[in-house]
């Protein structure tokens, strides 16, 4: 089994608000992969004292910990669970209910000799490729598939979509976001190699076009994730036009994990 995982901030004078962890149970078989993208709060911090790394690390801790441990409860529930124990970690001190308190994207994905598992909430990839080298993208794409007009701004969008019906959602405080998820279950023998990457990571078919998935995951494989994220950098510093950098900042934070079985 390989597995590599690379992070780069998309601003070193910043705290990188992206998590990952992969886990591998003593038995010797199978293993888990963990991505959280943190979601940058606006001035004030959604009214909560905990940064967002704070947020990641405790969630992507229980993740870690309860998918790697407990292989009889699903991957849901895991994420519920784990978003419940993080609430409870700063519910008497922060207002869990503003529509900023500290959230994240989530990609979770399980294996062992029988399957992989996988969950994707919000806008992170997940990334499977058959033995006869097809790749399959899992993706959540309720925000790419929202109006404009819900998304014109950071207040318009906590008002109307963020979390919202009809909008799209992250894990934050509320752990029934877990039957949001996107979720399946594939043989372990139609699955050759997986990845998870962060959207700062995924700029490199999402944003800037330089190939599919299957070509992401072939490069993944050639030069690791961090040949991938120093590929990303390059693109987004040479599009000094801003082309494809029309809205957002220029670098994001970037993770990739991959895992070959």
């Amino acid at each position: 089994m390989r597995i590599e995982l690379a992070t780069a901030p998309g601003d070193p004078a910043r705290p990188n608000e992206d998590w990952a962890a992969t886990a591998l149970p003593a038995a010797g078989r199978g293993g888990v992969l963990v991505v959280l993208d943190g979601v940058t709060p606006p001035p004030g911090n959604g009214d909560c004292v905990h940064d967002v790394p704070w947020y990641t690390a405790r969630l992507g801790g229980a993740l870690t910990e309860l998918s790697g441990s407990r292989r009889d409860i699903p991957l849901t529930e895991i994420l519920a669970e784990s978003i419940r124990r993080t609430a409870d970690a700063h519910r008497d001190t922060c207002d869990l209910s503003h529509p900023r308190t500290p959230q994240a994207t989530v990609v979770l994905a399980r294996w062992d000799e029988e399957a992989v598992e996988h969950l994707v909430l919000s806008d992170s990839a997940l990334l499977l490729e058959s033995p006869e080298g097809v790749v399959r993208a899992v993706l959540d794409d309720r925000l790419d598939r929202l109006p404009s007009d819900r998304l014109v701004s950071d207040e318009v969008a906590d008002a109307v979509a963020r979390n919202k019906e009809g909008g799209f959602f992250t894990a934050a405080a509320d752990p029934s976001v877990a039957g949001r998820a996107v979720t399946g279950r594939t043989p372990a023998g139609d699955v050759r190699a997986l990845a998870a990457l962060s959207d700062g990571a995924s700029r490199w078919v999402e944003t800037f076009r330089e190939g599919d998935w299957a070509g992401c995951l072939a490069l993944l494989a050639k030069t690791g994730p961090q040949g991938l994220i120093d590929r990303v950098r390059e693109l987004e510093l040479a599009d000094t036009d801003r082309t494809y950098l029309r809205r957002g900042k220029t670098h994001d934070d970037a993770t990739a994990v991959y895992v070959e079985l």
